[in-house]
């Protein structure tokens, strides 16, 4: 059966992410996005437009881990480009807990970009992206992801803001870390909460040091 083949084909592919995120070098990546472009194959947008959006997603995130491991803005573009094209079915009044997943995994790759290429405007969309994933997903209805949406958020407010000197984006950054902070602390996210505390320490020590500068 062609649709089961391409359900195997993605999960094979989800496996090989998870296996290529721990190891070091790109093999299994490489492996994990040819199995999602084979499964999309037969998981095609006209049969199975919600399937097809789901291996989508799974694709940029492989295309984002393989970018993160090479360097460069190829993959980072790509992934974007599937994200965009999995909310075209994986939309927030069919799907909006998805829907939001994938806002936030297109606002990591959009931030990923625009460090890679220095371009504000990719930032800027990044937190457009990430905000708008915060519109389903809340803090009452799934904390834990709240929170790394939130952390994201704060990570890609205090990038913007140390571009472009502003200290007021820099203080919804540090207050994104804080509410991050409170959840990831709460569900016992220790890794998490380390990350959200660093983040939290850099954007402080930023902050003060634009402070000063204005000051000087």
């Amino acid at each position: 059966m062609p649709l089961d083949w391409a359900t195997t084909q993605n999960n094979l592919g989800t496996a090989l992410t998870s296996l290529g995120e721990r190891e070091n070098g790109t093999e299994r990546l490489e492996e994990a996005v040819s199995a999602y472009r084979a499964a999309l194959e037969e998981r095609m947008r006209e049969r199975v437009p919600l399937g097809w959006a789901m291996t989508k997603n799974n694709l940029g995130n492989a295309l984002q881990s393989l970018g993160e491991r090479e360097g460069g803005s190829a993959r980072f573009e790509e992934a974007v480009e599937v994200y965009r094209a999995a909310l075209e079915e994986r939309t927030r009044e069919r799907v909006p807990l998805d829907w939001a997943v994938t806002q936030n995994n297109l606002g990591s790759a959009l931030k990923s970009l625009g460090e890679q290429e220095g371009e504000t405007a990719h930032l800027e969309e990044a937190v457009a992206a990430y905000r708008a994933a915060l519109e389903e997903r809340t803090r009452e209805r799934v904390p834990l992801n709240w929170a790394i949406t939130q952390n994201n958020l704060g990570n890609a407010l205090a990038t913007l803001a140390e571009w472009e000197c502003r200290p007021d984006m820099l203080e919804e950054a540090v207050k994104a870390f804080g509410d991050a902070l409170e959840e990831f602390e709460k569900g016992g996210a220790t890794y998490y909460f380390e990350v959200a505390q660093a983040g939290l320490v850099l954007a402080t020590e930023l902050s003060q040091r634009i402070s000063q500068q204005s000051d000087a």
